[in-house]
């Protein structure tokens, strides 16, 4: 199945935005936490702010979505980074070497 790919417009810091993702407008924060069990998460909350989804993390090589299928999100959700799509995002390097790419089947 053939794919088109949307970048979410994100940068190394905590952040709380709005974005529509097909035809459905979410809020999404993402958080970084320093500990052995780190590194970026994601959270995914209605226009409203009523959470749908806490806590994903930012891992690369799979579909972040795919664990919620009953939530209809209408694509994938994956990470990866230039150079080596697996290497996780770092601290530094969300938003500019590390991406967050939702997927629509087209």
């Amino acid at each position: 199945m053939a794919m088109t790919f949307y970048e979410i417009p994100l940068t190394p810091n905590a952040q709380r935005f709005y974005i529509t993702l097909a035809g459905v407008q979410y809020q999404m924060q993402v958080a970084w936490r320093s500990n052995v069990e780190g590194g970026w998460f994601l959270d995914i909350y209605d226009a409203a702010g009523v959470a749908i989804v806490l806590g994903v993390p930012l891992v690369t090589g799979v579909d972040l979505l795919e664990p919620y299928p009953d939530l209809n999100f209408g694509g994938s959700l994956y990470a990866m980074t230039d150079g080596d799509p697996n290497t996780v995002p770092t601290f530094a390097n969300l938003g500019t070497q590390s991406h967050v790419y939702f997927g629509i089947p087209t």
